[in-house]
């Protein structure tokens, strides 16, 4: 039986995990991260989140429950590896999960690495932005036993049962995310292409106002440089999705090298609670920096 009141622990304190902790420390749980290492900023969000400070992993994985892997993609599995082995030399057990935005078979991966530390693990993805009081995001869940996240349903997040499978939520994930995501980079090359060309309000014209694409577009963008260099590794995995199915992974490979541009323009420095630049700013700083 799951535990209904469990100590969740959560690596990392970024955006995301922060979100996560706030959240669930204000439904009265015990929330703990690791902040070795991690920057001021990150350590001024965790404190207002609520977060006990573990010393070391050791000490996080001995004191919770339930595990939340919450960061960039490319850290997944190097996480998962640190956590297993801090479970074998402690012998605690937390259930796993993976609620990062990875490939459905680098999810497998981690799953093989966790059960062979002696875990339970869950299979992941968030759809939305990080909790706050008020909004979660939905948060996709697979797995043969995911009861011990199941609980945090009544502690004001959005759990949403996708399947028995792992790596079913997973691709739910990268699935949406191409769509959103992967269509905020396509969006922002061509625009940012127009400008360059000088033809940016004749496309407009073309577009007409009620383009409703177009619209979304105006609202995504702004939002994007400062997410940007964390979202070349999930564009990355996506396209390893695809390329796993046997389909092209050069759609989505080619948004993560317009991320990676983004990522190299003064914009990209920005943090969550800095104002978002106009989307003419953005398309300038990429002129720009292709005329470096």
């Amino acid at each position: 039986m799951a535990i209904t009141s469990p100590r969740v622990g959560i690596m990392s304190a970024g955006d995301m995990g922060s979100g996560f902790g706030s959240v669930l420390h204000a439904q009265g749980l015990d929330v703990y991260t690791c902040l070795a290492g991690r920057s001021g900023f990150t350590r001024l969000r965790a404190t207002e989140a609520g977060f006990n400070d573990s010393p070391n992993l050791d000490h996080l994985v001995g004191n919770v429950d339930l595990f939340l892997s919450v960061l960039v993609p490319s850290e997944a599995v190097q996480l998962a590896k640190d956590v297993a082995a801090s479970m074998k030399r402690t012998g605690a057990t937390p259930a796993y999960a993976d609620l990062n935005a990875i490939a459905p078979n680098t999810v497998l991966e981690i799953e093989s690495i966790v059960r062979d530390a002696g875990a339970g693990f869950i299979d992941g993805g968030i759809i939305g932005g990080p909790p706050r009081q008020g909004y979660s995001p939905h948060i996709a869940v697979s797995g043969p036993d995911i009861s011990a996240i199941e609980v945090l349903r009544d502690r004001a997040l959005d759990i949403r049962v996708t399947g028995p499978r792992i790596g079913q939520a997973s691709g739910l994930k990268m699935v949406y995310a191409a769509s959103t995501k992967g269509t905020t980079a396509l969006w922002t090359e061509l625009l940012t292409a127009a400008r360059a060309m000088g033809l940016l309000d004749a496309l407009k014209e073309e577009y007409g106002e009620k383009n409703v694409v177009y619209q979304a577009a105006q609202r995504m963008i702004p939002s994007m440089p400062n997410r940007a260099r964390r979202w070349v590794g999930e564009m990355e995995e996506i396209a390893k999705t695809f390329a796993d199915l046997g389909m092209t992974p050069n759609i989505l490979q080619g948004a993560a090298d317009m991320y990676t541009l983004v990522g190299e323009t003064p914009l990209a420095d920005l943090t969550s609670r800095d104002p978002n630049p106009s989307i003419e700013e953005v398309m300038d700083a990429l002129i720009a920096r292709l005329s470096d």
